[in-house]
């Protein structure tokens, strides 16, 4: 399996703050891999340095063989990497529509408003949004504004996807749905990084998990080995989630 991201040494500071430290990670072609670990562990902040919204302080990004360390959002984004925001924050008096129309016309230059709407309406209905496509956002549920999000980068055409808490906020049936979308979007052959803090979607989603903790990688292979890894259990699941997999396993 080829790589399409390499990380070598990636750190970011916010003044006395440093918020990665030396890390260095590959992700590859076609696979969904989990990016956990506790609040602040700089999981928001890897993401936004890779896609050119903090750029590294040092060390090298490479992304479907380029060089991207110092790469701007708008470039990221034509070259194929697409994201959603932890936070949704759509245009809140747009139409799901334009919403969705507006990320094609940010991601593809050139292509007319007409052509990014057809391609909009094709990713609403992907997501089960269809019949809200001409309700303005702002009407939207915290469930549909998750899916607008999702169509939003989809109609970015992305190489790499990164999914940041798509199920945060959800009920137990909405998280049902979006794990049927990110299994659906994976077996499309997009590959795909999520941070995600429900254990039991990472575990029934992810190839492969990396665990961050204060900024630094400290676990990174198949889920099973990094969910009884000593060092993730103390830093993040803790030892009653560690006893529950044991007495399941």
């Amino acid at each position: 399996m080829s790589e399409i991201l390499r990380l070598e040494n990636v750190s970011r500071h916010f003044s006395g703050l440093q918020a990665l430290r030396d890390v260095t990670l590959t992700v590859n072609r076609g696979e969904v891999l989990g990016l956990i670990g506790p609040n602040g562990a700089g999981k928001t902040t890897l993401v936004n340095t890779i896609c050119g919204v903090t750029p590294a302080n040092s060390g090298k990004i490479t992304f479907d063989g380029k060089d991207i360390t110092r790469i701007k959002t708008y470039q990221a984004a034509r070259l194929g990497l697409s994201r959603t925001f932890q936070i949704v924050q759509p245009f809140a008096e747009f139409t799901a529509l334009d919403n969705v129309a507006a990320a094609a016309l940010f991601s593809q230059p050139g292509q007319s408003l007409k052509m990014a709407r057809e391609q909009a309406m094709a990713h609403l209905v992907y997501v089960g949004l269809e019949l809200q496509a001409n309700h303005p956002a702002a009407t939207l549920t915290l469930a549909m504004r998750k899916r607008l999000e999702l169509a939003k980068a989809l109609a970015m055409k992305p190489k790499l996807l990164f999914l940041d808490e798509v199920n945060a906020g959800l009920n137990s049936a909405e998280v049902e749905r979006a794990t049927k979308l990110i299994h659906e979007l994976a077996a499309s052959g997009i590959t795909i990084v999520m941070i995600e803090h429900l254990m039991k979607v990472v575990l029934n989603v992810c190839t492969r998990i990396t665990v961050l903790h204060n900024g630094a990688l400290i676990a990174d292979g198949a889920p099973r080995e990094v969910i009884e890894n000593p060092a993730v259990v103390e830093a993040y699941l803790g030892q009653q989630y560690a006893k529950r997999n044991v007495a399941r396993g």
